[in-house]
């Protein structure tokens, strides 16, 4: 037997299995929203103004149609700092087209905005009344973040392992990768880690394939366009339009090696990753057939989707079509933009959510066991209300805090809304998002009417990151939007005040132990499984911190495994606060 040390408070007994006992400290704690339950308008609200994000995203369109600036951007969460909340990262766009100049826009800079890259930090403050004061201060130049590219989306992970999140930056040209120096700045350094990937790339993950310790780079390019290759396309009307990705040749990702010195080798050919290729717009890492090692899934653009199965010496395997994975129940390919994986059902492995062009619907594929997946998109009642809407931004999160995984998924056209046009809109691709309820009989239900006014909303939406912004044991959405502001969706849901669990997986250098997996069980209530990670979504990075909805019950016990298949056991600590917990 062992205890938690706690760094603030005594903490409870823990039971090691299988490996040396672990130590765990509680980390600064976020207070449960208690009290009467909210109204269904206060589910969730757009705190954006009254936090002090200020963001709005710049395109570039100057009615050339270029294919690139209708894609980003996404949205980063990281704690930069080490300050215990989580701080905000938003790619910016820029002017597209040679010889043109923010003169030419269609839409102007925003009033008082400057182009490139931002990093906001998060200034939140404990008031008197015992409440939570969110507050974003724009740090970017004072962290040296001189990104000025096209910005798509970013990948957060610390690579170098001093401690301190690093920021992988895709963008429609040279790809960014800033160092965290662990002093409040950044370095870029891509060229020199060998990670300055030219092509068209939109999302991207940081994962330890081999288990080394050393956390290494998957990065899904898209299509092989350019200014330079721009053609015309025009719609089923004959008007013209935006492109498709079939307009142009797709190109294949890339696996980086992290060497354990600061840099990486590309192993793309050697690992079998460059072998297929369809178009890559989303990426998630898991373990998907249960062996102890993470896989890869891909969520390609109108072509079949590939899941990469780690064959546990550098080698990768396609095995998206044997687990039922690379087109939908009609044998037919999406257009897949965003992907996320978790246990919706309880069973202890995951299962995955995309979202697709519009006509196509989400698609629910649920995880039989050992990596062998069924189409259940029909049978979940996500078919229907998500047959109109073309989704971006997609993940789990548990928003009502009772055990089991909800989704949301962000929506924005890609090709122009006729309806809207004859309007005279200037940009007719804006839609509203969407809230499903998880019923927990295999079932969800669209809540969107009654998740507030942050739902009414109709913006060209994209990345969405999930994760608790302000600490209070709940989890809030980041979403930006095509030509439109970042936005900053507080989940203010209380449900009587039910408890929740928050775990932090640190590895023995004090950075977040990305892939780790946890089991919280709640006696009759039975067990909650979740992973440490930072991907999903679209182009976006999620809180890499575990948040577990314990309902009207308490946790009796806390199971870990590590990446590198150490499991260790511990009697549940404290419910209502965030623990972290470290291998000795």
């Amino acid at each position: 037997m062992g205890c938690l040390v706690g760094g603030w408070l005594a903490a409870a007994a823990l039971a090691p299995a299988q490996v040396p006992a672990a130590t765990a400290e509680e980390s600064p704690r976020g207070e449960a929203t208690t009290g009467e339950s909210l109204s269904a308008d206060d589910w969730f609200v757009d705190s954006t103004t009254t936090s002090g994000l200020d963001y709005v995203h710049f395109n570039g369109m100057s009615g050339e149609m270029y294919f690139s600036e209708i894609v980003g951007p996404g949205v980063g969460l990281l704690d930069y700092d080490g300050d215990g909340d989580l701080d905000i990262f938003i790619p910016q766009g820029s002017m597209l087209g040679e010889g043109k100049t923010i003169d030419d826009a269609t839409f102007p800079v925003p009033q008082g905005s400057a182009l490139g890259d931002r990093l906001f930090r998060n200034d939140t403050v404990i008031k008197a009344d015992g409440t939570r004061g969110v507050h974003f201060v724009d740090v970017t130049l004072a962290a040296g973040l001189r990104g000025l590219g096209y910005g798509m989306g970013v990948a957060v992970g610390d690579y170098t392992g001093n401690g301190f999140p690093d920021l992988y930056v895709t963008n429609f040209g040279r790809n960014d990768l800033w160092r965290n120096e662990g002093d409040g700045t950044f370095e870029e350094v891509a060229a020199v880690a060998g990670v300055a990937d030219d092509r068209w790339s939109i999302s991207a993950t940081f994962f330890d394939y081999d288990r080394d310790g050393h956390l290494d780079l998957f990065v899904a390019d898209y299509v092989d366009f350019s200014i330079n290759t721009h053609k015309p396309c025009f719609s089923t009307s004959s008007a013209r339009d935006y492109c498709g990705p079939r307009s142009y040749n797709p190109v294949p990702a890339r696996l980086y090696h992290n060497d354990g010195k600061g840099g990486f080798e590309d192993v793309s050919a050697r690992s079998g990753i460059a072998a297929e290729f369809g178009g890559a717009l989303g990426v998630v890492a898991a373990d998907f057939d249960e062996d102890g090692w993470p896989d890869i899934y891909v969520a390609n653009d109108q072509s079949p989707n590939q899941l990469w199965i780690n064959q546990r010496d550098g080698h990768f395997v396609d095995d998206a079509f044997l687990a039922g994975i690379a087109v939908n129940m009609d044998g037919a390919p999406e257009a897949s933009m965003g992907v996320d994986a978790g246990d919706i059902d309880g069973d202890g492995d995951e299962d995955l959510i995309l979202s697709h062009l519009n006509r196509q619907s989400n698609t629910l594929y649920i995880n039989e066991g050992g990596g062998l997946f069924s189409d259940q998109t029909l049978q979940a009642g996500l078919a229907a209300p998500s047959f109109p809407y073309t989704g971006f931004g997609a993940g789990w999160l548990d928003f009502d805090s009772d055990g089991a995984l909800d989704f949301l998924v962000v929506n924005g056209e890609v090709q122009v809304i006729g309806a809207l046009a004859l309007e005279g809109d200037q940009f007719p691709l804006h839609q509203q998002n969407q809230l499903y309820r998880n019923l927990g009989d295999g079932k969800f239900e669209e809540v969107s009417a009654r998740a507030g006014a942050a739902f009414e909303l109709s913006e060209v939406s994209r990345g969405a990151a999930f994760g608790d912004v302000d600490n209070d044991g709940d989890g809030d959405v980041l979403v930006t939007a095509n030509q439109g502001p970042a936005r900053w969706l507080e989940n203010r849901y209380s449900a009587g005040g039910r408890s929740w669990l928050g775990v932090v997986s640190r590895s023995p250098y004090g950075a977040t132990s990305l892939g780790t997996r946890v089991r919280v069980d709640r006696g009759k209530a039975g067990s909650v499984w979740r992973r440490s990670r930072a991907d999903g979504s679209y182009a976006s990075a999620n809180d890499p911190r575990i948040l577990v909805g314990l309902g009207e019950v308490e946790a009796s016990a806390l199971v870990l495994t590590w990446p590198s298949g150490a499991v260790q056991r511990f009697n549940a600590p404290a419910g209502r606060n965030y623990w972290v917990v470290s291998p000795r």
